[in-house]
């Protein structure tokens, strides 16, 4: 047979549309063209893909070859189809039976040697392949990763000679297991480090039981990076769906990370460019808000980031997820995250503080919170002020906090009451079903609106005190939100009335 049809997939940001890799060989001059809209990787595939079939004993056709990587209007890139490509020529030479690969997609880069290597995003692969009953076939190193798709079958390869085997029969290949979960500790920093600071502690309860953001002010060496390093450490554990998705977006980057079922937390640096916090490239990739998708996005010295930076959190905030536009294609990305955010009162970091003078004039406090935006400064759900600890706190009290697996188990029980009442976090209540969740007696429904107008709240800024309300009410136990919550819920918003907030 001179005419063969083998299955691929190619990645366009979550998803992973399907590739028809056809194989033609003709009569005439050797030749070896690759068409299809093949980027600069996928055509050198070529030598690739000659080294690898001569160098596992196969036979390279000495003839005209045409491979066309259909639908052709869609930009394939890497080294993703060596494999799928390799296996049309042989099929096409007669060196495989061509009914023997009808029911496989394959996917991996060769080696000049014949081995598999790994092919990044194959999660949605395994995902869309298992749509079309067929069986994904990739690389040994990442065959467990994929097969942690619901209802996958995923053969491994080391190499393409043994892939062959599998495929005639000779000798068949096991499918590849899931990874296999540790019930261990979650290897993350423990609350109980943290010495005094309750009501910093207790802002770091309420934002992991509500899924809440959280900007946390005071001058050096308050605890501000402590606190905020322990937040994943309380967190409930994700969902399947959600270590599904975290996984995903690990692997554009790295298998190992991907394998990591911890929620993510990311500390990205104050230089991070736009791109690197979004994602972009010419073939996007998901950036820093999407790989805390499901965890933690800890941006320390706040003001320190560039103002355009802080600007593109704004939609990911509100929409949990990100959008990313070409000119011919559009990219979304996951992005429900938790913004932790910390910052200095000042410049010089000491306004305020009873131990230090502040040398800053007022101008300069005012263009330093200027840095940060009214629009995203009323996204933050929750906005401490923490105080320095004497030095007698920290050296004479060696009794240890509350460790985090006690927070843990009370924050997952308070996530477990929103689940039941609502299928989600306090965070995303959103319209008539805020409301109905947020069901109040008259006493707190006047204060929250008094406050509205004594502090010149927007709307979006009551509908996140009634988020955080309603999580203080779950805390306690209790069904209606009542006046102390609310009351609480608005000495959170210190700093959203005002852009130079008084730390």
């Amino acid at each position: 047979m001179e005419l063969s049809l083998v299955y691929s997939r190619a990645s366009a940001g979550m998803a992973a549309p399907l590739v028809q890799v056809e194989t033609h060989l003709a009569n005439g001059l050797p030749a070896f063209h690759i068409v299809g809209l093949p980027e600069t990787a996928v055509r050198e595939s070529k030598d690739r893909v000659r080294c690898a079939l001569l160098n596992s004993h196969f036979q390279f056709p000495d003839r005209r070859i045409t491979v066309n990587l259909a639908p052709a209007d869609l930009p394939k890139e890497g080294g993703r189809f060596d494999l799928a490509i390799a296996v049309g020529i042989l099929a096409a030479s007669g060196q495989l039976p061509a009914e023997s690969v009808t029911q496989f997609e394959f996917l991996g880069e060769l080696a000049l040697d014949g081995r598999l290597r790994r092919a990044p995003a194959v999660i949605p692969a395994a995902i869309e392949c298992t749509k079309t009953g067929r069986t994904l076939v990739t690389a040994s190193t990442n065959a467990s990763l994929a097969a942690r798709a619901p209802g996958s079958c995923v053969i491994p390869a080391p190499d393409l000679l043994t892939l062959c085997a599998h495929l005639n029969g000779s000798a068949p290949l096991a499918p590849a297991q899931p990874p296999r979960s540790e019930a261990t500790s979650p290897g993350v920093a423990d609350l109980a480090d943290v010495i005094g600071q309750p009501q910093g502690r207790r802002c770091l309860e309420i934002a992991a039981a509500g899924s809440h953001s959280l900007l946390l002010c005071g001058p050096p060496g308050t605890g501000k990076t402590l606190l905020a390093s322990r937040l994943p450490g309380i967190l409930p554990p994700p969902s399947d769906e959600e270590a599904l998705c975290i996984a995903t977006l690990r692997s554009f980057y790295d298998d190992n990370e991907a394998g990591d079922e911890r929620r993510p937390f990311r500390h990205p640096h104050h230089s991070a460019s736009a791109a690197a916090m979004v994602g972009g490239g010419n073939r996007p990739r998901p950036g820093e808000v999407s790989l805390a998708h499901g965890g933690v996005l800890f941006l320390d010295e706040l003001p320190e980031f560039s103002r355009h930076v802080l600007e593109t959190l704004r939609e990911p905030l509100e929409s949990g997820e990100m959008t990313l536009s070409r000119a011919n294609h559009k990219y979304t990305f996951p992005a429900r995250f938790q913004l932790v955010a910390a910052m200095n009162p000042c410049p010089c970091g000491y306004l305020g503080d009873l131990a230090h003078a502040c040398r800053c004039t007022p101008d300069q406090v005012s263009r330093y919170h200027q840095r940060i935006s009214g629009p995203l400064l009323d996204r933050i759900d929750l906005q401490l002020d923490l105080r320095r600890i004497p030095a007698a706190t920290l050296l004479r009290d060696t009794q240890a906090g509350e460790p985090s697996a006690s927070v843990r188990a009370r924050v997952v029980s308070c996530r477990a009451r929103q689940l039941a009442r609502q299928g989600c976090s306090n965070s995303q209540l959103g319209g008539s079903q805020l409301l109905a969740a947020c069901a109040m007696e008259p006493p707190p429904q006047r204060e929250l609106e008094r406050a509205a107008d004594r502090l010149r709240l927007s709307m979006r800024a009551v509908h996140r005190c009634l988020r955080v309300a309603r999580t203080l009410a779950d805390m306690a136990q209790v069904e209606a939100v009542a006046l102390e919550h609310v009351q609480e819920a608005l000495a959170y918003r210190g700093h959203g009335s005002d852009l130079t907030p008084s730390c």
